[in-house]
């Protein structure tokens, strides 16, 4: 068995959002309160964290997660990878850098924005190791066999996955050709549906549930969430089949599916 794990499903500024008063009553559901958004792949022999959020500590921590086998950087915005320094506890527990595949243009970022993690340190002094590799379009991290495919967030490119039956796209815009490709026979897809009204770099809940519809995916989660949603009120009204993601949401991959 497999499994992916939401640690965050969360927008950019996260839910609660800072310097907006909330209703007591939109407050009072846990599920309303969404950190930036990751998830973890969870497999018979190693996990794969996608993203490292500015949560991912308190994250890790909340779902008992205390290895990491590799890391996925779906793309370099500040909400998916300032995180990363407290990938050093890993370094210092494994003794060594952690694997982290991305695209060439995000190992770049990661170099310039973690430029102390590439540089040498007096004996004592820890700070985190990253192991850039190209990300390949078969990953194999933990005992599955991850696919990789390209889709696009307004000019930016991002990195989706699929793992057996389950697929994850977070911050996307559009699905091009050789993506929906990848997307046939899915049991669940999980999908960025930023907000309510149209947004010019992320699907909208109308877009989301349009392309969901259209790759004919059996269950879909929607994630990456605004403070638009009232998760109780919004799931009440949502098509059969689609529900919003939450923090803490674990799906069932199945071994057979996840090309074990």
């Amino acid at each position: 068995m497999a499994q992916a794990i939401v640690l965050g499903s969360g927008t950019s500024n996260g839910v609660p959002m800072l310097g907006v008063e909330y209703p007591p009553e939109y407050l009072a559901n846990p599920k309303n309160h969404r950190t930036r958004s990751s998830i973890l792949i969870e497999g018979p022999t190693g996990n794969l964290l996608v993203d490292c959020s500015p949560e991912m500590r308190l994250q890790m921590s909340r779902e008992r997660i205390y290895d990491v086998e590799a890391v996925l950087i779906t793309h370099t915005h500040a909400d998916h990878v300032m995180g990363m320094d407290d990938l050093r506890s890993i370094c210092m527990k494994t003794r060594q850098a952690v694997p982290v595949y991305t695209l060439p243009i995000y190992q770049e970022d990661i170099r310039r924005i973690y430029s102390y993690a590439f540089r040498d340190f007096p004996e004592g002094v820890f700070v985190p190791r990253f192991d850039l590799r190209d990300v390949p379009v078969d990953l194999e991290v933990g005992g599955l066999r991850i696919r990789t495919f390209l889709v696009e967030h307004g000019g930016t490119t991002v990195i989706g996955l699929r793992v057996g039956g389950f697929a994850y796209i977070t911050d996307v815009s559009r699905i091009p050709d050789e993506a929906m490709r990848e997307l046939d026979d899915l049991d669940v897809l999980m999908i960025d549906a930023v907000r309510i009204r149209p947004h010019p770099n992320h699907f909208n809940l109308e877009q989301a549930i349009a392309i969901s519809k259209q790759i004919g995916a059996r269950k879909t989660y929607l994630t990456h969430l605004s403070h638009d949603y009232d998760h109780d009120e919004t799931n009440a009204q949502l098509p059969y089949s689609f529900e919003l993601a939450w923090d803490g949401l674990k799906i069932q991959i199945e071994a057979e599916a996840a090309y074990l």
